[in-house]
């Protein structure tokens, strides 16, 4: 940390929305990927880039509910800001046992939009999960990471 102080904690230690009605808008945006490891049971129902289950089609639900999460962020973190999220895209492939996700989210805004990439990630990756598990259990969401993030006091990108 760079001032040794957490942003969601006011002076007397409660927790706090940080205000940033004093920032300027600027276009911000941030890539999120999550990683999934399946069963070479579930490996082998994949046919091109879909995955068909009787709940339906894992991929294209997943795409959506990953979409979907990102827009109701502020509504699951209970200190983000409500950011009318203007992109959000939500790719899925695969490589040997596993699933990946790659997220971006933008917005022009005065705060990042991290949480939103990290969100659509995050759903996305339990959306599999959700409709996988009839197939098998042997599935495990093994990581959730920012990959970049621009526009902001603070770029950050992921080697």
């Amino acid at each position: 940390m760079k001032n040794n102080k957490f942003s969601h904690v006011d002076n007397s230690g409660n927790p706090s929305m940080v205000d940033v009605s004093g920032k300027n808008n600027s276009l911000r945006e941030a890539r999120a990927q999550a990683i999934i490891e399946v069963s070479p049971e579930i490996m082998k129902q994949i046919n091109g880039n879909e995955l068909v289950t009787k709940k339906g089609p894992v991929f294209q639900t997943a795409i959506i509910a990953g979409v979907m999460g990102a827009k109701k962020t502020a509504d699951l973190i209970p200190l983000c800001h409500p950011l009318p999220v203007e992109d959000c895209q939500v790719r899925i492939s695969t490589q040997e046992n596993h699933i990946i996700i790659n997220t971006s989210a933008r917005i022009t805004g005065k705060t990042g939009v991290e949480m939103e990439a990290l969100t659509a990630a995050t759903i996305a990756a339990l959306t599999i999960y959700d409709m996988c598990k009839a197939l098998s259990h042997d599935i495990v969401i093994k990581e959730v990471k920012l990959m970049e993030k621009s526009g902001g006091k603070n770029d950050f990108k992921r080697n």
